[in-house]
């Protein structure tokens, strides 16, 4: 086996390992724990919390976006 090889090996043997280790994470961030708390005491369980994981889940997909759309244009001008 080459030592390239091996390494791919090792690393994929890695990889496994440490996806199969995962433990349960039971913290949450303050920010969290405020809207959940927030939100149970006004009768909406979970709104506020799924409003806030769609605004973070978008943030990095519109700024790939804008860095897209830049180095193609830039591209473009090259050309």
């Amino acid at each position: 086996m080459t030592t390239k090889a091996t390494q791919y090996i090792a690393r994929g043997v890695l990889l496994l390992t440490t996806c199969s280790l995962v433990l349960d994470a039971e913290a949450q961030c303050v920010m969290c724990k405020a809207v959940a708390e927030d939100s149970a005491a006004a009768g909406a369980v979970g709104r506020g919390i799924n409003q806030g994981i769609l605004y973070i889940m978008a943030v990095p997909y519109i700024l790939l976006g804008v860095f897209g759309y830049l180095v193609v244009k830039k591209w473009k001008l090259v050309e």
